[in-house]
């Protein structure tokens, strides 16, 4: 009996509290919802003991945990071929990955020796200039490049051209004078491969290595919360 009138006495005053209640629960959800929207979020730092990384996205003003999925391919192409049309992109892409960065580098620097060979006057001045850079270049990337494979090389030349506007053998000429392109564009022609290639989107190839580009461009160069910028 004791028990059930405790249960009465219970009933009773959540019935009398129970608006009040209710209300206390929407003023502070919208307290909550207001900070939620007036709070500024920076960048997450890594702490000395953080051993395990989490991908995450940051989506209406929250962050939430994020993973990709695997790729998943629908083609009406027997097994066979479509396995190897996927191994075909997945080395493209690995190339591209790999060679995206110095293509950069080299667009960036192209662009700075132009502006600079403007200020000098005389065509020595020019040759030591560009003799310097050449050395800057050779000490800091030589090592990297020549291990690279035929066909790693194959994709850098047409992410240059992507870069810079112009292809392999233009620059070559115009920095190191035609017989030091024709010399060079020998040399590619025995690796089955050419300095002059274009790069040209309306070509399957290229159509992809662009994709590729812009993924990367997406996932690292422009995102502001990636690991070591400040």
């Amino acid at each position: 009996m004791l028990c059930n009138r405790k249960k009465l006495l219970y009933f009773v005053t959540m019935r009398r509290f129970r608006p009040y209640f209710i209300l206390l629960l929407l003023l502070l959800s919208g307290a909550f919802y207001a900070q939620a929207q007036t709070a500024t979020f920076s960048k997450p730092q890594w702490g000395s003991r953080d051993t395990i990384l989490s991908e995450v996205v940051f989506y209406e003003n929250e962050w939430m945990p994020y993973k990709e999925l695997a790729n998943v391919y629908v083609s009406n192409l027997p097994p066979a071929v479509m396995a190897k049309a996927i191994q075909k992109y997945n080395r493209l892409r690995n190339a591209v990955f790999v060679t995206y960065p110095y293509a950069r580098t080299a667009g960036k620097t192209l662009r700075d020796v132009a502006a600079h060979l403007d200020s000098f006057s005389s065509k020595r001045e020019r040759r030591k200039y560009i003799k310097a850079r050449e050395r800057e270049l050779k000490a800091q990337f030589a090592d990297p490049l020549t291990n690279l494979s035929v066909y790693q090389g194959k994709v850098l030349m047409k992410l240059i051209n992507r870069q810079t506007g112009n292809n392999c053998y233009e620059i070559i000429k115009e920095y190191k004078g035609g017989l030091n392109a024709r010399m060079y564009q020998t040399v590619a022609f025995f690796f089955s491969s050419s300095l002059k290639q274009e790069y040209d989107t309306e070509e399957v190839t290229d159509r992809q290595i662009e994709t590729i580009v812009k993924e990367i461009d997406a996932t690292w160069y422009n995102n502001p919360f990636k690991p070591g910028v400040q």
